[in-house]
């Protein structure tokens, strides 16, 4: 009597098979395993130098404002709260943390925000009032606009924000184009991004 396979029982086994290959080692042809090498490590620190060196040749201005500002972060202050209310309420609005920021950073964001400030909302300026005149000043001031970085909305007469990370070592700068006009500076959230998260628990 010969079996008969269901699609379901042929699929089963396939999975079966599959997972029985997993973990295994490929090897080189001669049937030796590769040699670590064949995977080497990213240097971090040496990107990171890099990076910044990138930023420094961009902004040679920003750098020369802040040069001598320490580079190293500051001292976190330990939690001092014995209110379990006001303990409860940090843990909830945790995601709205910013990481801290080096004197340096600080800085340069801070010199940044005033560049563009300067440069967008200055005496015989005319503000952006669209997201492509926005992206087109921002970018002709040599930055980097991501898609996202920029939200507007026509409600109330119409809003513009942006929020944008300035690459290779830079801060995270942003504000609001529509009255009343604000931009500065701000370190990256403990989730990631230059964008405050929507969400918490």
């Amino acid at each position: 009597m010969t079996s008969r396979r269901t699609p379901a029982a042929v699929l089963f086994a396939a999975g079966l098979l599959a997972l029985t290959a997993c973990g295994t080692t490929s090897t080189t042809g001669d049937g030796a395993a590769p040699s670590p090498s064949a995977y080497p490590s990213v240097d971090w620190a040496a990107r990171a130098r890099d990076a910044a060196a990138r930023h420094d040749a961009r902004f040679p201005e920003i750098v020369a404002q802040c040069a001598g500002r320490a580079t190293t972060l500051p001292p976190v202050p330990g939690a001092t709260s014995t209110d379990p209310a006001a303990d409860k309420y940090a843990e909830n609005n945790g995601f709205k943390r910013e990481l801290p920021d080096t004197p340096m950073a600080q800085c340069r964001g801070e010199a940044h925000a005033t560049r563009i400030r300067e440069a967008l909302t200055g005496e015989g300026k005319t503000v952006p009032r669209t997201e492509a005149e926005l992206r087109t000043a921002l970018e002709g001031l040599g930055y980097t606009v991501d898609p996202g970085a920029i939200s507007a909305t026509s409600a109330d007469g119409g809003r513009l924000w942006f929020e944008m990370h300035v690459y290779d070592g830079g801060p995270c700068v942003g504000g609001q184009l529509h009255a009343p006009v604000r931009i500065e500076t701000h370190g990256p959230y403990l989730e990631g991004g230059c964008w405050q998260p929507r969400g918490g628990h």
